[in-house]
C-alpha cells in the first residue's frame, strides 16, 4: 500500500532523538531548533535506499545530483537564522524539502524556490502530506522573488561565490541572510544582517562544503 512510505515508526522516533543528542553534543543549543528536529521524520525525505542512514549525521545524495545537507549543517544554518513565528522566510534551493519542513515548524511562512524540476515537483507531494503548506517557485534563485519582498530572513542552500544582490535587497531591514560563500571546494558559512537600506553587517562562522549555487533553471 502506498501509505506505507509514510510510515514513521517507533524505531524511526528513537533514532531521531539520538541524532538530536548527536547535534547537542557538537553545540547546537537552541530547543526550538531541536524540538523541530524531533518533528519532521527525515527519513521520508531520502531515497529509500538509504534510510538506514537517515538519522546519521550525514549528508546523502538525492535526485538531480543534489544532496540532503548533513542534519548539523540543517541545524547550525537554521539556529543563526533566528527564527521567530510567521517571520516570511525565502529560502534559495528547495531540495528535497527537508530544510522547508523544518522552517515551517518553527512558525516561519515560508517561500521557496527550486531551479531543478523534478525536485520542484517530488518535494510538493512529501511536504503537503506531512502538513506542510509553503509558497513554492519554479526559478532562479539568485533572482530571489521580489514579488513577496521584503523577507525577514533568507536562507540559501548551496555554495555561492558571492552574496547576490538581488536578494540583498529583498532582505527587509532588520532581516537576517544566512549563505556559504565560497569556491565550489569549501564555503563559509556567512551572516548578512541588513541594518539600512545602505548599510550591511556581515560575519562569518566557519568552513563547509556545498553543492555549488547554479544560475538559471533545470526543466529536467
Amino acid at each position: 500500500m502506498g501509505i506505507t512510505i509514510f510510515e514513521d515508526s517507533y524505531r524511526h522516533k528513537g533514532l531521531r532523538r539520538k541524532l538530536i543528542e548527536e547535534l547537542r553534543r557538537k553545540g547546537i543549543r537552541d530547543e526550538r531548533v531541536l524540538n523541530a528536529f524531533d518533528k519532521v521524520p527525515r527519513h521520508l525525505f531520502m531515497d529509500s535506499s538509504f534510510v538506514e542512514f537517515a538519522y546519521q549525521d550525514k549528508a546523502f545524495p538525492i535526485a538531480a545530483g543534489q544532496t540532503i545537507s548533513q542534519p548539523y549543517t540543517v541545524a547550525f544554518m537554521t539556529e543563526l537564522l533566528n527564527i521567530k513565528p510567521l517571520d516570511k522566510v525565502f529560502e534559495v534551493g528547495t531540495g528535497s524539502g527537508y530544510q522547508t519542513a523544518i522552517l515551517s515548524e518553527l512558525g516561519a511562512k515560508v517561500y521557496t524556490i527550486e531551479r531543478q524540476k523534478d525536485l520542484f515537483q517530488s518535494c510538493q507531494h512529501l511536504l503537503k502530506m506531512l502538513g506542510y503548506n509553503p509558497l513554492y517557485f519554479f526559478g532562479d534563485g539568485y533572482l530571489g522573488k521580489p514579488s513577496y519582498a521584503p523577507y525577514d530572513k533568507i536562507i540559501v542552500t548551496a555554495g555561492a561565490p558571492e552574496i547576490p544582490k538581488d536578494l540583498i535587497a529583498q532582505l527587509a531591514i532588520g532581516g537576517r541572510m544566512v549563505i556559504p560563500i565560497g569556491t565550489s571546494d569549501l564555503q563559509v558559512m556567512t551572516t548578512l544582517d541588513r541594518i539600512s537600506p545602505t548599510q550591511v553587517d556581515i560575519h562569518e562562522h566557519g568552513n563547509f562544503v556545498f553543492v555549488p549555487m547554479l544560475k538559471g533553471t533545470n526543466n529536467r
